[in-house]
C-alpha cells in the first residue's frame, strides 16, 4: 500500500512540474511574440514583418491551425518567401545571388549550412575560398528570413540549411513562373570546410574534363551539369574575375567592358549573358554561337553529349526548366558529410553556444 501511495505522489508532482513549466512556457511564448523583429534593413521594414501567426500543437504530435491560419511547413515557406521577394524587389540581381549561396553550400559537403559560418578568432570558414570570397552574397537575407520563419512559425524549427533551400527555389520560382518541392529537415553543421570549398567547387577556369569529374563526384551526370550551369541565364561576373584571362572566353575579351587591370574588389560587373534578369536560353543560345563569357561555360560546347544538352535546352524552355528543377531538387538532397555534428541554429552565422538538435 505504502507503495502505491508513493508512486501516486511521484506522478502527482511530476504533472504539477509539467503544468508548471508549461505554465512558464505560455508566459514566456506570449512575451516573445509582443516583440517586433528587431535591427531591419529599410527594404524588409514591411507591415506584415509585425505580425506573427503563431501555430497551435497538440501533444499527440499532430500540428493543426485554427482556421484561416498556416499550417506548419506552408508558414515557414510563406515567412522565407516574404523576405526573398521583398529582397528581389529591391535588387533585381538577388536572385541569382542566393541560388549561387545555395549551390556553393551544397556542392561542399552537402546542404549543411556550412557557408553560412562567419569566421572567428578560433574558426575559418569557407567564405573566404577562391570561389567565395568577394564573390558569395545573399548571408543578410538568409538570415532575416531564418528570423522571420522564427518568429511567425514558433512551432516548427526550421534550419539555416532548409531556409537556404527555400530561397534558391522561390528564386528561380520569382524568374522562370516554374517551381519544384523543397523538402524540409535539413539540419545545420557546426563546422565548415575551407579546404573543400577550395576544392571541390568549379572554378571559370576549369576545362570540361574536370567539371564532369567534380559534378560526377556529387552524383551528377553532363546534362544534369549543363542543366545547373543554366544558373548563369541570371547574374553577373565580376570583372576582377574576367580580368584573369585564365577565365574568361578568349573571343569575349577583346569587347570585355571592364578598366583591366582591375583590384580584387573592383564593383565592375558584366552579365553572364546579354539577359541577365530573366530566366531564358539566351545562355545557352551564346554556347552554340561560341559567346559564352566564361572559359568554364564555354567547354560545354567540348563533347558531343554535353554539346547535345545546350542544343536541347536552347530550343525548348520547357526541357530547361524541368531538367533544371530536378537537378536543383537533387542538390537540394546532398546528405552532410558523415560524422559531421549537426544542429539547428539559432543565427545562421554562427554556432549555437549548446547543441540542441545535434545527432
Amino acid at each position: 500500500m505504502a507503495s502505491i501511495v508513493s508512486r501516486l505522489s511521484l506522478a502527482l508532482s511530476l504533472i504539477a512540474l509539467a503544468l508548471a513549466g508549461y505554465s512558464i512556457y505560455q508566459h514566456t511564448q506570449s512575451a516573445m511574440e509582443s516583440q517586433p523583429i528587431k535591427a531591419l534593413p529599410a527594404w524588409l521594414q514591411l507591415p506584415t514583418f509585425q505580425s506573427a501567426n503563431v501555430l497551435s500543437y497538440y501533444p499527440s504530435g499532430r500540428k493543426s491551425s485554427p482556421a484561416g491560419m498556416l499550417s506548419d511547413e506552408a508558414c515557414v515557406f510563406s515567412a522565407v518567401k516574404e523576405v526573398v521577394d521583398a529582397a528581389i524587389d529591391n535588387e533585381t540581381r538577388m536572385g541569382a545571388s542566393l541560388i549561387r549561396l545555395f549551390f556553393h553550400d551544397c556542392f561542399v559537403d552537402g546542404c549543411d549550412a556550412g557557408l553560412l559560418l562567419n569566421d572567428t578568432a578560433t574558426f575559418t570558414g569557407e567564405q573566404t575560398a577562391f570561389g567565395n570570397l568577394n564573390s558569395v552574397r545573399g548571408f543578410e537575407v538568409i538570415e532575416q528570413a531564418k528570423q522571420n520563419a522564427v518568429a511567425k512559425c514558433a512551432d516548427t524549427p526550421v534550419s539555416c540549411a532548409d531556409i537556404l533551400s527555400i530561397a534558391a527555389r522561390d528564386s528561380f520560382e520569382r524568374f522562370s513562373g516554374a517551381t519544384y518541392t523543397v523538402t524540409l529537415g535539413r539540419l545545420d553543421a557546426r563546422t565548415a570546410n575551407l579546404t573543400g570549398a577550395n576544392t571541390q567547387l568549379v572554378g571559370p577556369s576549369e576545362n570540361l574534363t574536370e567539371q564532369v569529374r567534380k559534378f560526377g563526384i556529387k552524383g551528377f551526370n553532363e546534362r544534369e551539369l549543363v542543366a545547373l550551369l543554366g544558373s548563369h541565364t541570371l547574374g553577373f561576373a565580376r570583372c576582377p574575375v574576367l580580368c584573369d584571362n585564365r577565365n574568361i572566353n578568349p573571343v569575349r575579351v577583346p569587347g570585355l567592358q571592364c578598366n583591366c587591370p582591375v583590384t580584387n574588389t573592383d564593383p565592375g560587373l558584366v552579365g553572364l549573358d546579354p539577359t541577365p534578369d530573366t530566366f531564358d536560353q539566351r545562355y545557352y543560345s551564346d554556347l552554340v554561337s561560341g559567346q559564352g563569357l566564361l572559359f568554364s561555360d564555354q567547354q560545354l560546347m567540348n563533347s558531343t553529349t554535353t554539346s547535345d544538352a545546350v542544343t536541347t535546352y536552347r530550343d525548348s524552355i520547357d526541357t530547361f526548366l524541368a531538367d533544371f528543377a530536378a537537378a536543383m531538387v537533387k542538390m537540394s538532397n546532398l546528405p552532410p558529410s558523415a560524422g559531421v555534428e549537426l544542429e539547428i541554429r539559432d543565427v545562421c552565422s554562427r554556432v549555437n553556444d549548446v547543441s540542441v538538435a545535434s545527432v
